[in-house]
């Protein structure tokens, strides 16, 4: 009876065993080889699996990529809410600024730029993006301007996705087009540039 009670906490410890060394394996081997030459053979190779355990996980190598970047946010707190220190301008200058940094990190880079591009081509895998991380991180930013706009900092009206897309999104497209250098200074010019706009804005006009 013991044995049989023992298999299955085992047999959970291997399985997860088996998808963090997979996980590690699609994140180290992209930034060494590159996406293209990215295989599920070659991920299974250097985590000491069979190809059928990833596929059993997942469908394609760019789901195994994106399950790797999740893995390595678990246990982050920049993962969870936003800073709201009562000054919405410091604290999205602070998460750029760590966003910059992250850009700026090699080692996250060229998976990044990979993650990036087979979103575009693969409606699934950008679905999933989508509803496992791009939607919740946009709750995230908008329970913060929320917040700014409770506090007067923001307009009662300000319709918060467009505001999302001004503060983040130049920051992404230079990065994901090298159009400009990714500094700090950059993101705190972002920033205080785009809240100017927001704070006079008006869904109503």
């Amino acid at each position: 009876m013991s044995t049989q009670r023992e298999s299955a906490p085992n047999t959970a410890r291997r399985n997860e065993a088996s998808r963090r060394a997979i996980l590690m394996a699609a994140f180290d081997l992209v930034g060494e080889v590159g996406y293209a030459k990215l295989s599920i053979e070659g991920i299974a190779a250097r985590a000491g699996v069979g190809k059928q355990t990833i596929y059993r996980w997942w469908p394609s190598k760019g789901a195994v990529l994106f399950d790797a970047f999740l893995a390595l946010a678990e246990g982050s707190d920049d993962s969870s809410a936003l800073p709201d220190t009562g000054d919405l301008q410091a604290d999205l200058t602070t998460v750029l600024r760590a966003t910059v940094e992250e850009f700026g990190d090699p080692r996250f880079d060229t998976p990044m730029r990979a993650l990036s591009t087979e979103i575009a081509h693969d409606p699934a895998l950008a679905e999933m993006y989508a509803e496992r991380l791009d939607r919740p991180m946009r709750e995230l930013k908008k329970e913060r301007l929320r917040s700014a706009q409770r506090t007067g900092e923001l307009p009662a009206d300000l319709d918060l996705d467009v505001a999302i897309d001004l503060v983040w999104g130049p920051l992404h497209n230079r990065w994901l087009h090298r159009s400009g250098p990714l500094t700090p200074e950059y993101a705190e010019a972002l920033v205080a540039t785009a809240l100017n706009g927001l704070r006079h804005a008006s869904a109503s006009e």
